[in-house]
């Protein structure tokens, strides 16, 4: 089964001469479980891609679906909830909120969504993610890759239907980036989570199921690593 459909994708950004084409008439679809990753030189296209997968932005033309919902039919409002609870987002820099505690920042999603917290799940992610014993400290008592942690634990407290990953090993070193890339293959192999990776490093982009090469705002490449 299909979990994301992306079909005749385009961003313009500008108008007239000044108008730049992100992405050009971009469609894929990706299966439930898979791990995919998308490379691509700076400028390529794949950031603005990951942004309207993850309802960030709007195209200017084309659809995302995702879990058989066309999220830009969707108004803000709804779009706003669809993104919290079936996109899990995880970004370079983190992007968790200085004064809340990582108890806090993992559960944000759904406290905003005012939706109940299901214990075991919660206990469950954040003994696997190691921070267990951090729940009480805020981000700026954590290292690197502990915050890294937070944010993949937000992203998957609402068991959503994909998770996508900007550089999510880009402002880490190596032993953090390895033990990053390892949770996330854990989460996609022992959960089933679909997982989609934004990067530029080629030996994270091996790891996966299938590598998407983004050039000039097209799929240049769609190539199965394991079946």
């Amino acid at each position: 089964m299909n979990i994301l459909e992306v079909k005749n994708l385009s961003k313009v950004y500008g108008k007239g001469e000044t108008a730049v084409k992100a992405l050009d008439d971009v469609s894929f679809s990706v299966k439930k479980g898979d791990f995919v990753c998308i490379i691509g030189p700076s400028g390529s296209g794949k950031s603005t891609l990951l942004h309207l997968l993850g309802g960030v932005d709007r195209p200017t033309s084309g659809k995302v679906l995702i879990d058989q919902t066309d999220i830009y039919d969707l108004n803000e409002t709804q779009l706003a909830i669809f993104r919290r609870r079936q996109i899990g987002l995880i970004y370079q820099f983190y992007n968790l909120i200085p004064i809340l505690t990582v108890q806090e920042n993992i559960t944000l999603p759904m406290l905003l969504d005012e939706q109940k917290v299901d214990p075991a799940h919660f206990n469950k992610v954040v003994d696997v993610l190691g921070l267990d014993k951090r729940l009480s400290h805020l981000p700026n008592q954590l290292s690197g890759g502990q915050q890294q942690r937070v944010s993949i634990g937000r992203a998957l407290i609402s068991n959503p239907a994909i998770m996508l990953a900007d550089e999510p090993t880009g402002n880490l070193d190596s032993k953090n980036s390895k033990e990053i890339m390892e949770l996330l293959k854990m989460f996609n192999k022992t959960y089933n989570q679909t997982l989609i990776v934004i990067t530029h490093d080629e030996r994270i982009a091996l790891q996966a199921d299938r590598v998407i090469t983004i050039e000039d705002g097209k799929v240049a490449k769609d190539e199965v690593i394991r079946p």
